[in-house]
């Protein structure tokens, strides 16, 4: 499996405050889009959200963002290692993810842009 980026999370009390922030600091327009009640922006390699204290603390479990070409794959790879499958795969508003637990008891989430989500 092939890792084409990293997407670093940042969870903030204020969306409407952070964003500015990054966006000028990356030079960039923030995407934004909500996931249930997490309102969140993407701005450059900056996965900023916000929401419900007992949503965003589930976040922040999650180390990073990792994008790979295949969910699928990734599973298949992520199974070979050991690691605990937590979440999905499932559809999300710009393609598949899963998350994953490894062995040595970190969590990440793995991407792709699979139009068919």
């Amino acid at each position: 499996m092939e890792i084409l980026g990293t997407t670093l999370r940042v969870c903030v009390d204020d969306l409407d405050a952070a964003v500015p922030v990054y966006e000028r600091l990356t030079g960039t327009e923030g995407m934004r889009f909500s996931n249930g009640p997490v309102e969140a922006a993407a701005v450059g390699p900056f996965m900023l959200m916000s929401g419900p204290p007992a949503h965003v603390d589930v976040l922040r479990r999650i180390t990073a963002t990792l994008a790979v070409q295949d969910v699928e794959q990734a599973v298949t790879e992520l199974a070979a290692v050991g690691a605990d499958i937590v979440v999905g795969p499932q559809a999300t508003p710009i393609g598949r993810a899963v998350v994953a637990r490894h062995p040595d008891g970190s969590v990440f989430e793995y991407v792709d842009r699979s139009a068919g989500a």
